[in-house]
């Protein structure tokens, strides 16, 4: 695992909500998320994210966006992924595509 883990967000990691208490630790951060779904969205997009460069961590993570769709940008040792995704009700990833791939 490479350093930890850092995000755009000062909420939830996920949609930069404040209410809720829910903490844990991911890519070795211990993050905020306002809910349960939000912490199954956020493990499975690093996992998706992972799965997709085969990084074996990501450095930081930029989430926009809302419900209905968001982009990220991910970076792992300077070089940076980006793409977009939507969630369904339970959590689970229901789109994903690579936008590109550029220097960080």
């Amino acid at each position: 695992m490479g350093p930890n883990l850092k995000v755009n967000y000062t909420g939830c990691a996920i949609c930069d909500s404040t209410w809720g208490d829910l903490w844990d630790k991911v890519e070795g951060e211990r993050l905020f998320f306002c809910c349960d779904v939000c912490l199954v969205q956020f493990r499975q997009l690093v996992e998706r994210v992972k799965a997709e460069t085969g990084w074996d961590h990501i450095d930081t993570l930029d989430i926009a966006g809302d419900r209905r769709g968001r982009t990220c940008r991910a970076v792992c040792n300077g070089v940076a992924y980006r793409c977009s995704f939507a969630f369904n009700a339970e959590g689970s990833i229901r789109e994903f595509a690579k936008v590109g791939d550029r220097a960080a």
